[in-house]
């Protein structure tokens, strides 16, 4: 087992209890945030009683950003069927344990194309991908579609309280399927950072749109760089590619 994981034997005879360290503190952070949307790791570390370094380590791990006002005013809004964050007394222990999703824009000549992915939160792979040009309950049905398609359900299903993910078609969908429906707090984007930290990189892997002459040119490359990201990237946290890690733990089961 020790082989095939490429660790160490000695490691397999104890839990690592960093992870678990690491978790607790990302929800002391969201806690605070709530209050104070804005601090970066520099006041978060004061306000927390932790070292500067610790509090950047921590925030990359789980993509947590402080919230920047822009443009429009920053309200709450209140989603119309309350969900609690399952995730600020759940860690994921496992492949398919929790899952979170969201979506993203794209400006293609004067058009938008949409991503929507699901990731599962102990592997860091991608279980769901679909891009479409509409947003609406029919983009993330289909990607929870693709998911289950190709992966047994979670127990606990992640998003925050956009109107796509609050509809009653998709809601219907996870309770169909039993699994557990956690929800971001309102006005709390940070509380599915490992989302928004994901669409930070696939944009900057993906690079400028507006360079593809078709819109199904861009469409291949939007496909083939979500593969990579899941097969030939190495993850910053695992230092693997997610699909590799995934296989190991297959074996070491």
């Amino acid at each position: 087992m020790a082989k095939a994981l490429g660790v160490s034997r000695a490691s397999l005879y104890y839990v690592p209890k960093q992870p678990a360290k690491d978790w607790a503190l990302k929800v002391r952070m969201e806690e605070e945030l709530r209050r104070n949307p804005g601090y970066g790791s520099r006041r978060l570390g004061q306000a927390l009683h932790i070292s500067r370094p610790r509090a950047q380590r921590v925030m990359h791990i789980f993509g947590i950003k402080p919230y920047r006002r822009r443009g429009r005013t920053y309200r709450r809004m209140k989603p119309k069927q309350a969900f609690p964050n399952l995730l600020l007394a759940t860690m994921p222990l496992y492949a398919n344990h929790v899952w979170a999703t969201d979506f993203t824009e794209l400006k293609h000549h004067g058009r938008k194309i949409y991503v929507s992915t699901i990731i599962d939160l102990f592997t860091r792979r991608l279980v769901g991908v679909h891009a479409a040009t509409r947003k609406g309950s029919a983009l993330t049905i289909q990607t929870l579609a693709n998911a289950l398609f190709h992966h047994p359900k979670p127990m606990i299903f992640h998003s925050d309280n956009g109107s796509e993910y609050v509809s009653r078609a998709f809601t219907g969908m996870l309770e169909d399927y039993g699994m557990l429906i956690s929800r971001s707090n309102p006005g709390c984007p940070w509380e599915n950072g490992y989302q928004e930290s994901f669409y930070g990189k696939f944009k900057v892997d993906l690079g400028d749109p507006e360079r593809f002459k078709t819109l199904g040119e861009l469409v291949a490359e939007i496909y083939l760089t979500l593969w990579r990201y899941n097969h030939t990237r190495i993850h910053s946290a695992l230092k693997m590619p997610p699909v590799v890690f995934a296989e190991k733990l297959l074996l070491a089961a």
